[in-house]
């Protein structure tokens, strides 16, 4: 990555933190916990607050130890980012979605000790589990970073990272 894409994607990861931060504090303030609200068919706001990660899976193992885990991937993540080639935007983008989502996580976790979350979505007979826009970004961002490396290989384009 070019200094400039680092700008650019530290800049798009702040605007996602931001956001995700703005829009759970909106939830906190408004929507009373356990309380949902339909929206349309099959999608309701719903407030939660999840202890665990992605599918509150590991709500028991703490938030101190979340927190390091999370910082470790981060870490990952970032290392992986800045050896994305100029080329490769789709990539660099998903990355800084990726990390803007990961740090607004990580500042519910070390200012709560939970997630806050509030995306439904349902059926009558089904239901997904609760999720939150800054999940959305990490979620989005890596499906970015596949679709990146899947059409730079099928153009035979990519260069092995050093």
């Amino acid at each position: 990555m070019t200094r400039r894409q680092i700008a650019f994607a530290s800049l798009l990861a702040l605007i996602a933190l931001l956001i995700d931060q703005w829009v759970k504090q909106l939830v906190q303030t408004n929507l009373p916990l356990h309380e949902r609200v339909d929206l349309v068919p099959y999608l309701s706001l719903y407030h939660s607050q999840n202890t665990g990660v992605a599918f509150s899976m590991l709500s028991g193992v703490g938030g101190t130890w979340l927190s390091v885990l999370t910082l470790i991937v981060l870490g990952f993540i970032l290392y992986l980012a800045l050896k994305t080639q100029p080329h490769q935007r789709m990539s660099q983008f998903g990355f800084a979605l990726i990390v803007g989502g990961a740090l607004g996580n990580l500042v519910d976790r070390t200012t709560l000790g939970y997630v806050v979350d509030y995306i439904y979505f349902h059926t009558p007979s089904w239901s997904f589990a609760v999720f939150n826009l800054a999940d959305a970004f990490i979620t989005v961002g890596a499906g970015l970073v596949i679709l990146d490396e899947i059409v730079g290989w099928l153009r035979g384009g990519h260069e092995p990272a050093e």
